[in-house]
């Protein structure tokens, strides 16, 4: 784009609106083309997702088109047209570095007008996997609900006012959250897309196991309110007209035209505002880490003394503060939770489905060392024997239990409460104790002999040319923790199977957090000393990213 403008810009006179929108298209094309030479697997990955996107665009195309005739087929694609402009508005709150053009801040040492920057920006945006997607979906609700050659041209009207909305809508979105998502704090917005997208899945999940049970007509009064709201009041329309409401569908039509025009002027506000006016933010972020760097923090005081305590604060404190670390902490905590409650809701569940509280919380004991990244150097110093390297370990694992303990239990009974199945409650912790011990164990060995960095930019967790040892590292341990778990098992089956021994399934409670803490110990001890050999491989792995 300078280049585009360098004329202009050296004789101080604004680049004309007519000039601006095919460069503003062009930057969008050059990033993209740009973006792909960078490495052949960037390639790949780039046409993959775009081929299971027009497959899956190609699919709902077809199934919104096999509605046709459907009494319903209205309400359901009112309602997706509301979803999606949900997903729209989030779009940039999650993801603030999927596209570099939702960035306006660039552009401000540019002679360029607000105005027909967002005319220019609005066309760009029209550029990508998304806008295709959306298209897609749009017309086969349309194809779907339309009924005569009134109703096709409002559905056209429709298709397009329905996109130029969602898509004005991430605009002014990311425009008006643009200091905060660029900044550091901000980018932690992003750590939410992994408990987002687990909700969102089993919600989706659960909305379709309903609709298979109950069918389209629990869809009508949802769908009755927002066919008044844009943009999916547009699609809203095309209904209407099909049904002779011709002045309904007008009404329908211009509260979507009233929202575009009201997201292109606060869209244009938002660039105004950031064009013109000073970024004090991050002065005021460093007054306030000023302000909690004189408080002395409460967290030391309730933990033990010495490296004990020393290392385990650290290690609390990385999951709060470090974004990958509290990216993989949310989405563990999410999914550990929603996997055993979304099945007893749908009456599917087993209690033993709570485990996956356990489980999903001991995988991040796995590659402990690559968490400090090339920081680890700093850890290494103060490893001088294999006291020092048990004392490490056994603190990162302390740290780890001060939450996952307290969260298995509430989630298991929560699970039971549900289900209503009170006597399994005991078998079902101490399986839950003894997978989290089993867990702890093979991720200290794991983090011991396959550790891999994880990089501190972009949305890779890790390094290249050390995926092997990632799948290695989580997948065999959890191969391995399931063996050392199969005792308890065992156990567990035969005294539920055993006719007259399922009086002592009690009894898996105190053994299986028995059996956990001893495997866990066993554990640490036998992964320090091989700690304190391998600590020069360690930190050459771990600094690697």
């Amino acid at each position: 784009m300078t280049a585009g403008t360098t004329g202009t810009a050296g004789t101080g006179t604004a680049v004309s609106p007519a000039s601006v929108t095919p460069v503003v298209v062009r930057l969008k094309l050059s990033l993209l083309r740009n973006g792909l030479r960078q490495s052949a697997g960037r390639r790949a990955a780039y046409v993959a997702s775009l081929v299971v996107v027009l497959l899956f665009a190609a699919l709902q195309l077809i199934g919104l088109i096999a509605l046709r005739g459907n009494t319903h087929a209205a309400s359901l694609t009112v309602l997706l047209t509301a979803v999606l402009a949900l997903g729209w508005a989030v779009m940039p709150l999650f993801f603030p570095g999927g596209d570099e053009t939702l960035d306006p801040t660039r552009l401000v040492m540019l002679p360029l007008r607000p105005r027909p920057l967002v005319r220019a920006l609005l066309v760009a945006s029209l550029v990508g996997i998304g806008p295709l997607f959306t298209l897609c979906l749009f017309v086969g609700s349309v194809v779907a609900m339309a009924h005569g050659a009134a109703a096709y041209v409002t559905g056209v009207v429709a298709v397009v006012l329905a996109l130029l909305v969602c898509v004005a809508l991430a605009r002014a979105v990311a425009a008006a959250n643009i200091r905060l998502l660029t900044s550091r704090k901000g980018r932690d917005l992003a750590v939410l897309s992994g408990l987002v997208i687990a909700v969102g899945a089993q919600v989706v999940n659960f909305g379709a196991q309903k609709l298979g049970s109950s069918g389209l007509s629990t869809l009508d009064p949802a769908a009755d309110v927002l066919r008044w709201m844009p943009p999916a009041s547009a699609l809203g329309a095309v209904d209407s007209v099909s049904e002779g409401s011709y002045a309904v569908g007008v009404v329908q039509i211009a509260l979507s035209g009233a929202a575009l025009v009201a997201l292109l002027a606060y869209w244009q506000r938002s660039l105004t505002r950031l064009m013109t006016s000073p970024d004090g933010s991050t002065l005021q972020a460093a007054g306030a880490s000023r302000d909690k760097a004189g408080r002395s923090s409460g967290l030391g005081r309730l933990l033990p003394a010495g490296r004990t305590g020393t290392v385990m604060e650290r290690s609390l404190r990385y999951m709060w503060r470090d974004p990958k670390t509290k990216a993989a902490w949310v989405t563990s905590l999410a999914i550990g939770l929603i996997v055993p409650v979304f099945n007893a809701l749908q009456g599917t569940g087993s209690i033993y489905f709570s485990c996956f509280a356990a489980g999903m919380l001991g995988i991040l004991m796995y590659n402990q060392f690559g968490q400090d990244t090339s920081a680890f150097w700093m850890v290494a110093m103060t490893i001088s024997s294999t006291r020092d390297a048990y004392v490490e370990l056994r603190a990162r694992a302390l740290a780890l239990l001060v939450i996952t303990l307290p969260y298995a239990t509430l989630v298991t009974v929560l699970t039971t409460a549900m289900l209503g199945d009170w006597p399994a409650l005991p078998e079902v912790l101490g399986l839950s104790f003894a997978l989290l011990g089993a867990m702890l164990a093979t991720g200290t060995l794991s983090s011991v002999h396959f550790p891999y960095s994880i990089p501190q930019e972009g949305y890779k967790n890790v390094a290249p040319g050390q995926a092997g040892l990632a799948w290695i590292s989580i997948f065999g341990g959890m191969v391995a923790a399931a063996l050392l778990c199969a005792p308890v098992i065992a156990l567990t089956i035969w005294l539920n199977a055993s006719a007259g021994r399922d009086d002592w399934t009690w009894a898996l409670l105190p053994l299986g957090a028995a059996y956990g803490t001893l495997i866990t110990l066993a554990g640490l001890r036998f992964a320090a000393p091989r700690t304190a050999r391998r600590l020069p491989e360690i930190l050459a792995a771990v600094s690697k990213g």
